[in-house]
């Protein structure tokens, strides 16, 4: 084992040391193209994710025009004017309701009397009459 591996290739003689620095350097430069395309890699992945969001700006600044023109700040206020007018509107259709039902019971009574004027007026026409013929004998 004192003796040292020699390999002999096109005039140069390699000894074992020497083998054991290019493996460490080939295998040192190999790893660094590969964490240097790992990198590359990233990078681009960065740079799609980054123009991706730039393509998302213009869809953000349509949505937000779209939210000022549609005027949702404003909504909360509409909402409660609407429920203030719903509640108005309801108080306004119980009264109404009422009115109603008192409208009803007073036509019912109505329709009686008209009857009964009738009568009265027929009453009232033949008194009349029956004065009328006794002032005037036969």
């Amino acid at each position: 084992m004192s003796e040292d591996i020699e390999i002999k290739a096109g005039g140069f003689t390699l000894r074992g040391w020497h083998l054991l620095a290019i493996t460490s350097a080939i295998g040192g430069l190999s790893s660094s193209i590969y964490y240097g395309y790992d990198v590359v890699n990233r990078f681009w992945d960065v740079e799609a994710t980054v123009t991706e969001v730039v393509a998302v700006e213009p869809r953000i600044q349509a949505l937000e025009q779209t939210l000022q023109s549609n005027d949702v700040e404003g909504l909360a206020a509409s909402l409660a004017r609407i429920t203030t007018q719903m509640t108005q509107i309801l108080e306004t259709q119980a009264t109404l309701v009422d009115l109603k039902s008192q409208v009803e019971k007073s036509t019912i009574l109505t329709d009686g009397i008209e009857q009964n004027l009738k009568d009265l007026q027929a009453d009232i026409d033949s008194t009349w009459d029956a004065i009328d013929a006794l002032e005037k004998p036969l």
